[in-house]
């Protein structure tokens, strides 16, 4: 009997194997069928603020019909008061910082272009971005709160939540979640049987 494969770009068939424990197969078709999120933590406007940064710090033209949603991981871990076990002294604890920093990006917005973020182009998001980036933007929030320490670590989760998503691992072909039995080639350039083949 032969072991069920990886169809290139079916991460869904990959996950119907027995390659996949019910446990990591449970969390992973969850984040598939998400339903609509209503924020829990972040006021709307703030929610909406994000998802339009998370769309301009990580771009998905391929998927825009339906994109891999990332504000909705942030939000709920504030909502939840989870960390990630630790944080830069710079930076105050998670819920004030992204509440500030939120709203200090929209002060960028409104020195730099004298709109809301969500008002500009690409070309004006991306410019917003970019100030926060140099670690010395425009506006009072930042007087107080470290631009480059806050925009590296709203990148990183952000960054985190896209990778945890089973049609992101898809993309990179990435199928460590098919750990059942185990994986026995491990050598350099070998490949088990239920791994995606680049050709």
């Amino acid at each position: 009997m032969s072991l069920p494969t990886y169809p290139s770009g079916t991460v869904r068939a990959l996950l119907a194997t027995p390659h996949v424990s019910e446990a990591t197969r449970d969390a992973l078709q969850a984040r598939l069928d998400a339903p609509a999120y209503a924020p829990q933590f972040l006021a709307p406007e703030s929610f909406a603020l994000l998802e339009a940064v998370a769309a301009r710090l990580l771009p998905q033209p391929d998927r825009s019909d339906s994109p891999i949603p990332l504000a909705p991981a942030v939000d709920q871990r504030l909502a939840e008061g989870r960390a990630d076990g630790w944080r830069y002294d710079a930076l105050p604890p998670d819920r004030e910082a992204y509440r500030l920093g939120l709203g200090g990006i929209q002060e960028i917005a409104q020195a730099m272009f004298q709109t809301d973020f969500q008002a500009l182009d690409a070309t004006g998001q991306d410019a917003v971005l970019q100030a926060l980036a140099s670690t010395t933007p425009p506006g009072s929030t930042w007087e107080t709160l470290n631009a480059g320490r806050f925009f590296e670590e709203l990148l990183a989760e952000l960054t985190e939540a896209y990778y945890s998503h089973p049609l992101a691992q898809e993309e990179i072909g990435y199928v460590g979640m098919a750990d059942l039995p185990a994986w026995t080639k491990i050598g350099l350039n070998e490949k088990d049987d239920r791994e995606p083949s680049n050709g």
